[in-house]
């Protein structure tokens, strides 16, 4: 099979083209936590359950989620509420015993899709075992060769129910969002795959919840086929993630604010080249914020050796150097320097100010 030939996914109660919703908690903390979150979504119309089974952390000694004895409580939550179930897997461990307890969905999250030795072995311990379906999350860096190097694989073990979830790149520095969307990379993916089935993961892009609601409406604005939120009764005494979770019933007055809207899906070059003019604005304005963080740290040097703010030579040599580079990157001259001067203005500023 072929990246165009795959084929939409389909789920109960989405079968009349409404957005595919997966919602539920970062992690399955306890028992009770997840029957009540999972009672919860199911009372607003949600059909599918996710929860973190297995947490792969950042920096060791923080909850890295319950473990194998937490797969049955996802199969209660399939027998009570109906709902189908999914759960993060990142090592054939993890495949194995999720295959075992019946989870219906698996995904591969950002640091598992970066590493092709991974993917592999979960592709081979995948294979036969078509019944499942295989979400993979796009990867930590922004390389779409690396994603669909990710979904290749599990293609090639002979799964078929398969799909992509945009979760944003990982980037260093201050920025508006966790992750930058980079919604071009999505686009291109869904340009190589027209069929497949993409979801766009607003809770990991935003990584706080006031950004969940605008950021799944461009989703659904920009021809994605559904969401995965993390939604947890108790959001700030969430174990993972808490910031960019919310409770069932927000979750539900969002879905119900969100505009879906008829017609094919925004794939328009126009549209594409503004999309990507969006996430440049958000870039300049991270990388701008980090600028005067460190301009902020040079003032206090300065204070405390009793230097003054304002040094010409040094600004001098620092306009030179940037018209220089401006012009090999094919920058007009008086444009930088206007860019710079504010810049340098803004800085000194920042500087008197402490």
């Amino acid at each position: 099979m072929k990246l165009q030939d795959i084929q939409p996914l389909s789920f109960p109660g989405y079968d009349d083209g409404a957005p595919i919703v997966i919602a539920g908690p970062c992690s399955a903390e306890t028992e009770e936590q997840t029957l009540d979150a999972a009672r919860a979504l199911s009372s607003i119309g949600v059909k599918i359950f996710r929860a973190g089974i297995w947490k792969p952390r950042t920096m060791p000694g923080g909850f890295e989620g319950v473990g194998d004895r937490g797969l049955p409580w996802l199969q209660t939550v399939k027998r009570e509420t109906g709902m189908l179930v999914a759960t993060e897997v990142a090592t054939i461990d993890h495949v194995k015993a999720a295959l075992d307890a019946g989870i219906d969905i698996l995904w591969m999250g950002a640091r598992t899709s970066t590493n092709p030795f991974a993917m592999q072995e979960i592709a081979d311990m995948l294979r036969g075992h078509n019944e499942v379906t295989v979400l993979v999350k796009n990867p930590l860096n922004p390389d779409l060769d690396l994603w669909l190097g990710a979904l290749q694989r599990i293609m090639g073990a002979g799964i078929t129910r398969i799909g992509a979830v945009h979760r944003g790149f990982s980037s260093a520095g201050e920025h508006i969002y966790r992750n930058n969307p980079q919604w071009h990379i999505p686009f291109e993916l869904r340009r190589l795959a027209p069929g497949m089935t993409i979801l766009c993961d607003p809770s990991h892009i935003g990584g706080k919840r006031k950004y969940v609601e605008s950021l799944s409406q461009i989703a659904l604005d920009t021809g994605f086929d559904g969401l995965m939120i993390e939604s947890h009764c108790h959001p700030d005494q969430a174990l993972s993630d808490s910031a960019q979770q919310v409770t069932p019933q927000d979750l539900g007055a969002i879905l119900r604010r969100l505009v879906v809207r008829s017609g094919a899906p925004i794939e328009d070059e126009l549209d594409l080249l503004r999309q990507q003019i969006d996430d440049c604005d958000h870039e300049l304005l991270a990388v701008l914020a980090r600028r005067m963080s460190v301009s902020r740290e040079i003032g206090r040097f300065k204070r405390a050796h009793n230097l003054r703010v304002v040094q010409p030579q040094r600004y001098q040599d620092m306009i030179a150097a940037r018209l220089d580079e401006a012009e090999q990157l094919g920058l007009q001259t008086d444009f930088t320097q206007r860019v710079m001067q504010a810049i340098h203005e803004e800085s000194v500023r920042q500087q008197l100010s402490l």
